[in-house]
């Protein structure tokens, strides 16, 4: 089936782990193609009902899937990572069709979310507890690892995918049951991957549509047990209170404003390139985007020139044809964001390049990618997540400089450098205030090292063993295999212990 068949196929369904129902609410939500603003389908507003039954299920099946052996387990999931590969073509072209982004990334959003479940499926195996050292003579001390249980992972749409797979393959490859509540804007192509994981037992793993109340419902539940939740802070605040209600385990990975040094010692070209492709990405809609630049003011007007030049290179149209900037996903996020614009000339900030919807468009919400000059630490660009296509460009005087004002921020998620100076780069690595630094190799993830956050960013962390953690109990047990005497510190207490003096 083409992915216009499967995007009809599955309107108004949810998945249950078995199969797609069709849903009973009586609310929902029209999917419409950002780049020819066409209704592409529906998404049902889950039932109340339907959501119960969900979560019934996840943990019945989970009790199931955690019976089985890591290398059971293992098998099961490098099974579902070949099947995301070869459903890549109709995954891409959903996804973009949903969405927006161009095809070519898409398509490695699927190749890095089988990577993550590969990765975890072997890493899983690897680390089940610990042996430590004993505090009595002939007893046996050790940790086991043991899976929270029911883990519910609420998205955005940026990347409805490999998202998922960070938190689900952790998840499942330490033994839980997952329920994805997916973006509105990217549901559809969320419901088609669900049959990648058919290799899993049915009900492991389930995805239900819909709006806030939704994500509330599964939040609330006493019946789920860890929370995993991307998007702003405002909502993820909301989140960690309602599991705070219930010390229910939560990873909240909230909003970026990264910022992104150029230093005269590094290649001017390549510091273009690398800025343009951190800003520009998906269109700007990027938790870790570069969106304040400080740049030396001795290379500032060279580097302008430059990354102006990377702009206007750019290709704009819709994601489905040789381009390399597709719409942003909806018409309300673009005029939220050309308010953004408009802010910031309001406050000083000069247009190099871009600052507008793109000429020759009469469908679509695109908009220029726009390089801003004359920029000063103070305006709200600067001080806020801007989520769209813009280079923002702060001229700093040193080093130093670009350092303290990198960290005069309430976000803490990731920053780049650009610098061949060892100097620099080892500082830099160790004075960011961020959750990752990136010298010379803007947004590069990888699934080995930890991704997340500080401050308002969020808390916990995804990837890495540090992220298959997040998704398990530590039990520690202590065994005497002798029952011997533990005379040492039992009753009754001999009375040359007692105070003396008494």
């Amino acid at each position: 089936m083409t992915a216009i068949d499967e995007l009809k196929r599955l309107s108004g369904t949810f998945f249950d782990g078995a199969q797609f129902v069709k849903s009973a609410a009586t609310g929902g939500f029209d999917v419409v193609d950002p780049a020819t603003e066409d209704v592409i389908g529906q998404i049902p507003d889950t039932t109340e009902a339907e959501v119960d039954a969900v979560i019934a299920r996840a943990n019945k099946v989970q009790r199931e899937w955690n019976s089985q052996n890591p290398l059971t387990r293992a098998e099961a999931l490098h099974e579902v990572a070949t099947r995301m590969r070869k459903m890549t073509p109709v995954l891409a072209e959903m996804m973009t069709r949903e969405m927006g982004k161009p095809y070519k990334e898409t398509a490695d959003e699927v190749a890095w979310s089988a990577s993550a479940i590969d990765y975890y499926a072997e890493v899983a195996r690897h680390d089940a507890g610990k042996v430590i050292g004993s505090a009595v003579d002939g007893q046996f001390h050790y940790t086991v690892k043991e899976p929270l249980g029911t883990v519910v992972a609420i998205l955005p749409f940026n990347f409805p995918l490999v998202l998922f797979c960070w938190e689900a393959a952790a998840a499942l490859a330490a033994g839980n049951s997952v329920i994805l509540k997916p973006s509105e804007l990217t549901t559809l192509t969320s419901l088609k991957f669900m049959e990648c994981f058919e290799p899993l037992p049915a009900g492991l793993i389930q995805c239900v549509p819909g709006a806030g109340r939704v994500g509330q419902q599964l939040v609330s539940s006493p019946d789920t047990h860890m929370v995993a939740f991307t998007g702003g802070v405002e909502t993820g605040q909301i989140v960690a209170k309602a599991c705070a209600e219930q010390f229910k385990g939560c990873l909240i990975e909230a909003s970026g404003n990264d910022p992104f040094i150029v230093m005269p010692s590094a290649p001017l070209d390549m510091a273009a390139r690398g800025a343009a492709f951190a800003a520009y990405l998906n269109c700007g809609q990027v938790c870790t985007a570069g969106e304040r630049f400080f740049i030396h003011e001795s290379i500032h007007d060279a580097f302008v020139d430059a990354v102006v030049e990377q702009a206007g290179a750019l290709r704009i149209g819709n994601g489905l044809d040789k381009v390399d900037i597709g719409p942003m996903v909806t018409e309300k996020e673009r005029t939220r964001f050309e308010a953004v614009m408009a802010r910031a000339q309001e406050q000083g900030a000069k247009v190099a390049r871009g600052g507008k919807r793109p000429a020759g468009f009469n469908k679509g919400w695109y908009y220029e990618p726009t390089v801003l000059t004359d920029v000063t630490p103070d305006m709200d660009i600067m001080n806020a997540e801007s989520f769209g296509p813009a280079m923002p460009i702060c001229k700093v005087s040193n080093f130093d400089e670009a350092i303290e004002l990198a960290n005069r921020s309430k976000y803490g998620l990731g920053a780049n450098i650009y610098t061949t100076n060892l100097g620099e780069a080892n500082r830099a690595v160790n004075e960011l205030e961020a959750g990752m630094v990136w010298v010379n190799a803007p947004l590069l993830d990888n699934d080995a090292g930890p991704f997340g956050g500080r401050k308002m960013s969020g808390i916990g962390r995804q990837l890495g063993a540090e992220g298959l953690d997040s998704f398990r109990h530590t039990k520690l047990a202590m065994i005497d295999p002798q029952c011997a005497d533990q005379d040492f510190w039992w009753f009754p207490y001999k009375d040359d212990e007692a105070c003396p003096g008494r």
